[in-house]
């Protein structure tokens, strides 16, 4: 029985555990079966830059307020985010990375910047 390239179908010589004709044949293997999760992968991360970038505009001096249809008109996605943290009170706190919002009364939020993480 001949084995035959995974990417291209050629018939291989050579090794008995060979897969593929050449790198370029298993490069291209490779980012057809990889492809999809790393176009999720950039859409997620491009949202959360995003929502981080928008935080940090909001928040220059470390502590702020924002409004939800502030936040929204900006183009923050509430959907993403990189962790959360609840206070002893239990108060949830939400971040960007580094950058939080803590939601109050009336579609307010409360814009931290977590402390362990400033240089």
């Amino acid at each position: 029985m001949e084995r035959v390239c995974l990417e291209c179908g050629n018939v291989l010589k050579g090794r008995a555990d060979k897969k593929y004709c050449d790198d370029t044949c298993r490069s291209n293997y490779n980012n057809k079966i990889y492809s999809d999760a790393s176009i999720y992968l950039k859409k997620v991360n491009g949202i959360l830059k995003k929502n981080r970038s928008i935080l940090a505009a909001k928040n220059p001096d470390g502590k702020a307020r924002a409004s939800k249809k502030q936040l929204l008109a900006d183009g923050f996605n509430f959907e993403y985010i990189t962790n959360m943290y609840t206070t002893k009170e239990g108060k949830t706190y939400y971040f960007c990375y580094e950058y939080g919002y803590l939601p109050v009364e009336n579609d307010w939020y409360f814009l931290v910047i977590r402390q362990e993480n400033r240089a």
